[in-house]
């Protein structure tokens, strides 16, 4: 046994030092970097949700945990390491089989997922919490991944400095469960930030579509799983039946999102009885969100109302709404997701609790 051990010491020594010395050689992704069957990998990318959805379809990995990474406090929180309040950074954490997907595959994949360049954070989030990291677990994933950075360099994608930094793996903290698989468990939600969040429309010019391996921020899935009502009103202008629908009675705190999107578009404190059948507002929640065009279909003049993002028809604006604005949003319920008060939290839209 003793011999054994020394054979096995050996060969992983002979291994480590063999990558180490062989920096200027171009990296063989298909190499394996670990004998047992499982390894990790950790990385920071921003917005862990985005980065934990970009790596749970790759073939190979066991499992994706968001979380925060690099820093000294123990357990910290969302609340605190998202305000800045913490040395750590927003991370994932990879369980792979090392068989099936290589170190450097995932490196590569993780290229992919953000802007190398950026030293203050990742697209719509900047701050130190939020910047990119690779945290290699033994010297091995060190070789691989400066020799991969180092070869991103010198590709002529970027026309700036590579800021990423390769750090020697210290901690790791798992996120809340609700930060957990968030695309699955919030999928509106997710939708809204991922294509407001820039990341989407920046990798787009750095990488052809063949290369980048994620969802995009387009609707068309989307789209695809409405339901026939849903699809009629939001795609093809349709019209629901009064006192037919699912919010024109509604009564509950809360806030009305883009079902295709997850837009924030209108407030329960802003939605009155307006005796037609829909649900009604006197304003939306989010202006910026809300677009409006004229339609003259119906032998008349009317303001149609569509969502930014997804371009959902919506409803219609009228003015003999009740005072202060004088308006009446008409909208359908088969347009919108009602998020009550006590989920907002949870799901994304915890900026909205003020309003209750």
């Amino acid at each position: 046994m003793k011999y054994f051990l020394v054979v096995l010491l050996f060969l992983a020594s002979c291994t480590t030092t063999l990558i180490e010395d062989d920096l200027m050689v171009e990296m063989d992704k298909n190499v394996e970097l670990e004998t047992a069957e499982t390894a990790l990998a950790t990385f920071a990318g921003g917005c862990f949700w985005c980065v934990e959805s970009a790596f749970e379809h790759v073939d190979g990995i066991i499992s994706v945990v968001s979380g925060y990474a690099g820093g000294e406090e123990e357990n910290p929180s969302y609340k605190e390491v998202s305000a800045g309040k913490t040395s750590h950074v927003e991370a994932i954490q990879i369980s792979y089989d090392p068989a099936k997907v290589s170190y450097g595959d995932l490196v590569e994949h993780f290229w992919r997922q953000i802007d190398p360049t950026d030293a203050g954070g990742q697209f719509v989030d900047q701050g130190k919490q939020y910047r990119s990291a690779i945290f290699f677990h033994d010297e091995a994933q060190k070789a691989v991944a400066e020799k991969s950075k180092e070869a991103l360099a010198l590709s002529g994608r970027y026309d700036k400095p590579l800021y990423t930094p390769i750090i020697s793996y210290t901690t790791f903290y798992p996120a809340e469960d609700y930060h957990q698989d968030y695309y699955k468990k919030s999928p509106i939600k997710y939708k809204y930030y991922r294509s407001r969040s820039g990341r989407d429309q920046y990798l787009e010019t750095k990488w052809t579509e063949e290369e980048l391996a994620y969802s995009s921020s387009h609707f068309e899935k989307e789209k695809a799983a409405l339901t026939p009502l849903q699809y009629k009103v939001t795609q093809e202008d349709g019209t629901e039946p009064s006192f037919n629908n699912e919010y024109w009675n509604n009564t509950a705190e809360g806030i009305y999102v883009d079902i295709v999107s997850g837009e924030p578009l209108f407030s329960s404190t802003d939605k009155y009885k307006s005796g037609t059948g829909w649900p009604s507002f006197t304003k939306p929640l989010e202006p910026l969100n809300i677009v409006e065009r004229e339609d003259n279909s119906l032998f008349s003049k009317r303001i149609e109302i569509r969502s930014k993002e997804a371009d959902s028809h919506v409803g219609h604006v009228f003015n003999d709404g009740p005072t202060p604005s004088g308006l009446r949003y008409c909208m359908n319920s088969a347009a919108l997701l009602f998020v009550p008060k006590e989920d907002l939290e949870e799901q994304g839209y915890g900026e909205y609790l003020e309003l209750f």
